[in-house]
């Protein structure tokens, strides 16, 4: 799939991105080397090859879900200027 200079200056205008008449041939070029690339990829033969999300053969440790730290809301809340059920009190922003 070949672009024209139309399409590139459409792309660009879907884009947001300002191009002169100059810059659009270059670009033209650009994305129809990218566009061939993926055609290319497109082409070679995946079959029997499992899908990965990582180079690297990584497992994630699990651990229980369980509570290891003790309750520390108190200590936490001593320093702060006012707290009233174990909420911080902060002042009134908008009126």
């Amino acid at each position: 799939m070949a672009l024209d200079p139309d399409a590139v200056r459409r792309i660009a205008l879907l884009a947001r991105i300002a191009v002169t008449d100059s810059e659009v041939a270059a670009l033209q070029g650009e994305l129809n080397s990218i566009l061939g690339m993926i055609e290319r990829m497109q082409g070679v033969n995946t079959a029997g090859i499992v899908p990965m999300a990582h180079a690297f053969e990584m497992h994630t440790p699990l651990r229980d879900d369980q509570v290891t730290e003790t309750d520390q809301r108190a200590e936490f809340q001593a320093g702060a200027p006012a707290v009233q059920d174990g909420l911080y009190l902060v002042p009134r922003v908008i009126e």
